[in-house]
């Protein structure tokens, strides 16, 4: 079996600072949450309580993403040879959902709270709606860019995101009942806040998952990929065929492939290299392992049905 990596990395974002970013706005969360809880219990708000439960799954998920990013700059071992490169996909994996799980929580007490509404202290509900829009803003703005690039920390940046978005959400209910007395509106932006959450967390719940099952990544196509290698000199048939996603920056391929003669293993170290070149520029593909064969007897196809 010949193996080959290309040790090209699609994540632009630096190590250190992204510890740092996720540091800073560990703690902007637990201030916030702190101020949230104590402001809610004091004004009566649930949107504020809820709020604050969304902002203390923040502070969880950000430690399950600062940990997952030390985790991952860990080097391979005997006992552990892929290392800990899948930690911050199952960090992504669990801050998903918990994204989803909170959001059916609030949910359900918002409509608890829309039969019975409740008068609620609104100048505290507005001023602390304030001072999170504030952190949480501050906090996007910090993850924003790494974000782009790497799951994990995009995971982090959609529970800060909706959690700000919440806080507006908040606010706005806050102004309301300051002026109106619209008490129900409280329960009204629970339950839209839970249904924003629901949606932003949902890609990238099926996302981690996609990876955590090693399914084959969405940009490849398995029968173009065959297809392209056969076009090369001396293959006869590529089959076995499995391709996965290990972690953002590494997809794996591993393929039996059949030669027209029975060549010398010189001649197939040339033409592997011809193969690794062309999957890794036409498929993104940079770790490839290619177990060659002449006239063996075995299935030939593409996917073997274990």
């Amino acid at each position: 079996m010949a193996h080959h990596h290309h040790n090209h990395s699609h994540s632009h974002a630096h190590p250190d600072l992204k510890g740092r970013n996720l540091l800073i706005s560990i703690f902007l969360n637990v201030a916030i949450t702190l101020s949230q809880i104590i402001g809610g219990l004091i004004s009566g708000s649930l949107a504020l309580l809820s709020d604050a439960l969304h902002n203390f799954s923040d502070v969880l998920s950000l430690v399950i993403s600062y940990a997952a990013t030390k985790l991952g700059k860990k080097k391979a071992c005997k006992e552990k040879t892929f290392g800990y490169k899948r930690a911050e996909i199952m960090a992504a994996f669990v801050n998903a959902a918990t994204l989803v799980v909170v959001a059916i929580i609030l949910m359900k007490e918002a409509v608890e709270r829309l039969f019975q509404p409740q008068p609620i202290e609104s100048n505290l509900v507005i001023w602390l709606a304030l001072i999170a829009i504030a952190g949480n803003g501050f906090s996007v703005l910090l993850l924003k860019k790494d974000s782009e690039n790497n799951m994990n920390m995009k995971s982090a940046y959609l529970h800060l995101l909706t959690d700000m978005m919440a806080s507006v959400a908040v606010l706005v209910g806050g102004i309301l009942m300051k002026f109106y007395q619209i008490y129900w509106v409280d329960a009204v932006l629970t339950m839209a806040i839970g249904v924003y959450l629901i949606y932003m967390g949902y890609d990238l719940l099926k996302e981690s998952t996609q990876v955590l099952m090693l399914f084959t990544p969405k940009t490849i196509i398995i029968q173009d990929l065959v297809e392209s290698i056969c076009t090369i000199d001396q293959v006869k048939n590529v089959h076995h065929v499995h391709i996965w996603q290990l972690n953002e920056d590494e997809v794996h391929m591993e393929a039996h492939i059949d030669f027209v003669e029975d060549i010398k293993l010189s001649q197939f170290d040339s033409i592997l290299l011809e193969i690794e070149e062309h999957l890794y520029h036409k498929h993104g593909i940079n770790h490839v392992n290619i177990q060659p064969e002449f006239d063996k007897c075995d299935s030939k196809s593409v996917i073997v049905q274990d």
